[in-house]
């Protein structure tokens, strides 16, 4: 068994193959991605591995053909005594039951960076990006587009129409916030997008950043984080409201 420790802050691998020379250099390419990995040559030394040597891997990696255990009844047991992703890899056809089982498969051989982006998109799955928080120095609103309103109109519609946008929002995060308890994704998506058309005919810059975000579909992404999500752009949807709002305070007293 080889083991690698390096103190990057990657996940930690296990690596199962029963042939030397490619455990060695998947080994090493992990390695050199920063990833601490710990090997072992078939089935029954990897839940050794993991039932009495403390190995706690975040990702599992296992060859789809191995003498002995093997395949998906390997795969049972692994899962039985760890929490950790589970990707199948191969150099030929591979069961569909035991791609099935797995979390992801990959084709021996393969370039390095195959092997990292393949853990990597899985990491970003799990764990997806927060949503974007408001920054204290960003521009509420376009002041290029709120000069042309002032040209076009009275300060009073002016102040009428991002009163209007206020409201609105107010409406929307109150709808958003339903949304999302329901999981209605197709419903989000359309409060993100008409939050994000409302925002830009006035250059709402906050806002539209904000409606964007919705409409991406992120919520659906991030089902790990969703709770977390739901309260930080609701919060900042609100705020994005009071900006809008001290804007109009301070811009257009009429």
């Amino acid at each position: 068994m080889l083991d690698f420790i390096t103190p990057h802050d990657r996940p930690a691998v296990l690596l199962i193959d029963d042939d030397l020379v490619s455990r060695e250099v998947m080994a090493t390419m992990l390695t050199m991605s920063g990833h601490p990995v710990q090997t072992a040559a078939d089935g029954p030394e990897a839940l050794e591995l993991l039932t009495v040597k403390g190995c706690v891997p975040s990702i599992i990696l296992m060859d789809a053909q191995m003498p002995g255990l093997s395949g998906v009844p390997l795969i049972a047991q692994l899962r039985a005594h760890s929490q950790a992703r589970l990707y199948v890899i191969s150099a030929s056809h591979t069961p569909d039951e035991v791609k099935a089982a797995a979390d992801g498969f990959i084709l021996k051989p393969f370039p390095p960076e195959s092997l990292t982006r393949l853990i990597e998109e899985r990491e970003e799955l799990a764990h997806p990006p927060a949503a974007p928080r408001l920054d204290p120095g960003e521009v509420v609103v376009n002041p290029e587009t709120l000069a042309q309103l002032r040209e076009m109109m009275p300060e009073k519609a002016v102040r009428q129409i991002y009163e209007a946008i206020v409201a609105d929002l107010d409406r929307r995060t109150t709808a958003l916030k339903s949304a999302i308890a329901n999981a209605d994704w197709t419903e989000t998506r359309r409060i993100g997008h008409a939050i994000k058309g409302g925002g830009s005919m006035a250059g709402a810059v906050q806002v539209v950043r904000l409606g964007e975000w919705i409409e991406s579909g992120a919520f659906e992404t991030a089902a790990v984080n969703q709770s977390d999500n739901a309260s930080v752009i609701l919060a900042d949807l609100r705020a994005a409201a009071l900006n809008l709002q001290r804007m109009l305070d301070a811009e257009l007293k009429v």
